[in-house]
This record gives C-alpha cells, structure tokens and sequence, in this order.
C-alpha cells in the first residue's frame, strides 16, 4: 500500500496510526501542503478532491480518512478497532464522529486559510476559532470518558479503538493551537496511554519523512519488525 499524506495533517496521522495498529506496511508518499502540492495536477490525478490522505492499494485507490479505515477495518479485521457489540461500537464511533465530523473538519487547513486571506482574520482570531470548536468537542469527550465506568486505559475497554485513532491527533492538534487541556484530565490520560505504544510513537508527525528533523531511519526499523514478525 502507498499512502499520499503530509505529516502534519490531522487525517493522515489518523490512518498512519490504524495502518501502525493493524501491522500493515505502507509507503509514504509526501505531499506538501505547505507549498501547495496537493493542489497540482499531479496529486489532482490521484485525488480529485486535492485533499490527504489518499491509499493506494495496486489498482485501487480511495480517499477520506473514515471511508479508508472503515475498509482497512473490514479488509484486516485483526487486531479490531471496534468492540463486538452493537451497542459498544455504536459508542466508539460517536466519539470518533465527534472529532471527526464537528470538530477537525472547521479546523482543518483550507477553513483556516480561507479565514487568514479571504475574510481577513489575524493569527488571534484564527487561534480563537479553532479553541472554540476543539474545547466544544473536547467538553463531550471529557464528560463521556468520565461517565463510562468499564473504561480501561483508552477511550473504550483496554486496548486501542477507533476512538482513539482519531482522539490522539485531535490532541496533537490541540496543543499546537494552544489548547488549553487543563480541563480534560481523562483526554491527557488517554494520549499519554496511546503514547507508550509505539504505533502511536511511529504515527506522530515530528517522526515522519516530511517533517522537520525527522528520523526516517527510526521508520524504517519499525517497519522491518513488523515484517519480521509477520514472517514468524
């Protein structure tokens, strides 16, 4: 598989980390939004949408991170990113929706560069906006981490769900539009698990190929234990 990603973006860091979790290796094809690259005829060819990340799989190629783990999920159902019950997995796709539909896609990067050059706002105002809607999606977070009493060291039970997947790089997101988490004590606990597994650690966007002072080699060897392990 070939995934078409920037390091930074919230989507790609979501399916690096279902791609990590489900052991599945991939190449990493960068495309710098910074400079716009998505925007050239070249990825347009590969994702009319012009937007990351795309998967490419031989012949196939698909778009929009949920519809890409939904198929990674039914493709390699092992480890699984939702529980068995129908009532459980109802529950972590809420959770996953709530970042997934209310929250990262205002703050995403071409809403926010239609805010900077098009409606005129300042670095400020910008900051305001994406505080706004991420502690609106963070205050039900919050309260059903809380709630749920069966709850382990994750969003759901004990290990990692779809939940997580997408709560992890809404916290990184956070953190870089100074958030503050002060109020979210179970969100802060929950990324901190997520961080002591290393497909967490090989997700992050300060490790990828693309981002500054990355450790590609670092990559690499994960990548070949995961084959070595496949092996045996």
């Amino acid at each position: 598989m070939t995934i078409h990603n920037f390091f930074r973006s919230g989507t790609s860091h979501r399916l690096r980390i279902a791609l990590n979790l489900k052991e599945i290796e991939y190449e990493y094809v960068a495309v710098d939004l910074r400079t716009e690259a998505h925007l050239g005829a070249a990825f347009k060819a590969v994702n009319p949408q012009q937007l990351v990340p795309a998967l490419v799989d031989g012949d196939l190629t698909l778009i929009q991170s949920p519809a890409i783990i939904e198929w990674l999920e039914e493709r390699h159902p092992a480890p699984a990113l939702l529980p068995s019950d129908p009532d459980d997995r109802a529950r972590v796709r809420a959770m996953a929706a709530i970042v997934g539909c209310d929250v990262h896609p205002i703050n995403n990067r071409r809403i926010l560069e239609y805010l900077r050059k098009t409606l005129g706002c300042d670095e400020a105002a910008v900051l305001a906006w994406c505080n706004t809607w991420i502690t609106a999606g963070f205050d039900a977070l919050e309260t059903m981490l809380a709630a749920d009493t069966r709850r382990g060291s994750f969003c759901f039970g004990n290990a990692p769900s779809l939940a997580d997947v997408y709560l992890v790089p809404q916290v990184e997101s956070a953190r870089r539009f100074n958030v503050d988490l002060t109020p979210y004590p179970n969100i802060v606990a929950v990324d901190r698990a997520c961080a002591e597994l290393e497909a967490f650690r090989l997700a992050a966007p300060g490790v990828q190929p693309d981002a500054p002072g990355a450790s590609p080699p670092e990559q690499d060897l994960y990548r070949h234990e995961q084959q070595q392990r496949r092996q045996t």
